[in-house]
């Protein structure tokens, strides 16, 4: 790889890095190519990035990022995950280590805050922004719906009883 190359995806790394609002670091050792592609779809999936990467090139690319305390945490066989969705790339990557022990999770940041191995996975445990979106149209219908129901009632009460009193009369 040429200068130029490196440059490029050096550039390439940290506009993704600059882009998420976390950062997982993960270590993967004697993963397999299908290994790989079924992570990196599920990744997608969820709107997530997964990249094995060069500890170099992620280092350089961690400068100028609000991720830069991650950079100790680049030793080894490194991959990251990247996602614009707080915990998209945490759940998915902690919920794959836990089937596949060639995937162990180091660390992460998340709005340039370090975290630590558990705070990736506590991370992994909070609902995704979507879930929260829709827990709250839930929460917001609940009372219309209700709204909606206790207007309707008086009215069909007068009707059931015009209704009865009609058949009363034609009965007798």
């Amino acid at each position: 790889m040429n200068r130029d190359e490196k440059a490029e995806l050096i550039e390439t790394l940290q506009t993704t890095l600059n882009a998420s609002t976390t950062v997982v670091v993960a270590h993967q050792v004697g993963m397999t190519v299908a290994e790989s592609g079924d992570l990196r779809a599920k990744m997608r999936e969820a709107g997530a990035g997964f990249k094995v990467t060069k500890n170099r090139i992620a280092k350089l690319a961690l400068n100028d990022t609000p991720h830069t305390a991650l950079e100790a945490l680049f030793t080894g066989p490194t991959a990251i995950g990247t996602s614009a969705d707080p915990v998209a790339a945490a759940k998915v990557l902690v919920n794959y280590a836990k089937d596949n022990d060639k995937l162990t999770i180091v660390g992460g940041s998340m709005d340039g805050k370090a975290l630590d191995k558990a705070g990736v996975e506590m991370l992994a445990k909070m609902p995704s922004l979507d879930e929260l979106r829709g827990k709250l149209v839930g929460v917001l219908q609940a009372p219309a719906a209700k709204l909606a129901r206790v207007t309707q009632a008086p009215a069909g009460k007068v009707a059931r009883v015009i209704k009865a009193r009609s058949d009363q009369l034609q009965e007798g």
